[in-house]
């Protein structure tokens, strides 16, 4: 039998820790001689839910309403946030977040009924907010590209994070609501570093993809900027300026910085992950991370969670601000407009009251 502790290629995380949920937990290992690609294959398995916007009301959140098509995410990043999210589905937050991805095949019927209601008024609407929205199904599924269809024809206004060079497929939308200054397109670059991306974003696009992805987006007019997240402390923080450079240089005209949270289970996959792939610098990342955070490896309260505190804290804001600065990149985000909002056939109104 294969010892799942060990590192995966192509995975984030090594195994499928305990469902905080569930009493019960046990794991089976493939046969020594099954590859691991193998016995890892994604999953798709159809959501049916009923809506598609959730409403945000987190007061260190700058948007109210987000889409998400997907639930898990075949990115893999071993520091993901929205790891926990599978556990209220019954799953685990390890492997079982990036190799079952709950689909919303549905999402733009969806989105599409709710922006007929005579109650919306083209608030914006946050896309990847919790898992990117240009993970690698959707290449083929097009769920993403089917909402943004809807949101063209409304004009509504529109976010969107991604660590995929895919959003440049979807130019001609992004085009569309950039006439009406409704979009806004923010590339995730955790670190310039490619052998460390293969390991800890294991199927994310390579720094010089999502480089090109900046490019490729701003030259023809939309609203791009990087968003240097998660800052790992002890391992990317140093890489901070030289994201930006290269970001700046490759046409980005906004930045955001995020120091990382690791929440709930969250905390353990990343220490198995360090001491699998990091393990003479494991200490010192995690003591920088609890000098963030009040002693402890995450921080759930408003006022912290997005910035952290203490002397480290401090530091990487100057650092940010500083780096920013000397690259050009103002802090503050483009200005989005609902004002062009229209609603197709309103005369059908009735249809979906």
């Amino acid at each position: 039998m294969r010892d799942v502790s060990l590192p995966i290629h192509g995975r984030g995380a090594s195994g499928n820790p305990a469902n905080r949920f569930e009493a019960a937990h046990y794991e089976m290992a493939p046969d020594a001689d099954e590859p691991a690609s193998v016995a890892l294959r994604t999953e798709l398995i159809a959501d049916h839910s009923k809506s598609i916007l959730s409403e945000n009301d987190s007061p260190d959140i700058g948007f109210r309403f987000s889409l998400n098509p997907y639930r898990g995410c075949e990115h893999g990043c071993i520091y993901c946030y929205a790891r926990p999210t599978h556990e209220t589905l019954g799953y685990s937050a390890g492997l079982d977040f990036e190799s079952k991805i709950m689909v919303k095949y549905n999402a733009p019927e969806l989105l599409r009924q709710k922006l007929m209601h005579k109650h919306w008024q083209g608030e914006l609407i946050s896309m990847a907010s919790v898992t990117d929205c240009y993970q690698p199904v959707e290449r083929t599924l097009r769920i993403t590209r089917g909402c943004l269809e809807v949101l063209a024809e409304f004009r509504n206004p529109v976010s969107i994070i991604t660590k995929n060079h895919l959003v440049t497929r979807d130019i001609d939308l992004l085009r569309e609501l950039a006439r009406h200054h409704a979009v806004a397109v923010f590339i995730s670059v955790t670190t310039l570093q490619s052998e460390l991306v293969a390991i800890m974003e294991p199927r994310t696009s390579s720094p010089q993809r999502r480089l090109a992805a900046i490019t490729a987006l701003s030259q023809v007019g939309i609203p791009t900027g990087v968003l240097v997240a998660p800052v790992i402390p002890g391992l990317t923080d140093q890489q901070m300026p030289d994201i930006l450079k290269a970001a700046a240089a490759a046409g980005a005209t906004f930045a955001g910085y995020t120091p990382l949270r690791l929440p709930y289970s969250v905390k353990d996959l990343f220490q198995t992950w360090l001491r699998e792939h990091k393990p003479d610098r494991a200490e010192k990342i995690l003591n920088r991370i609890r000098s963030m955070r009040g002693g402890k490896l995450n921080d759930s309260n408003f006022a912290t969670r997005m910035k952290g505190e203490g002397i480290f804290a401090d530091q990487l804001e100057k650092l940010f601000e500083l780096s920013a600065r000397r690259a050009g990149l103002p802090s503050h985000y483009p200005a989005m407009s609902s004002a062009a909002f229209r609603r197709p056939g309103a005369q059908q109104l009735g249809l979906f009251e």
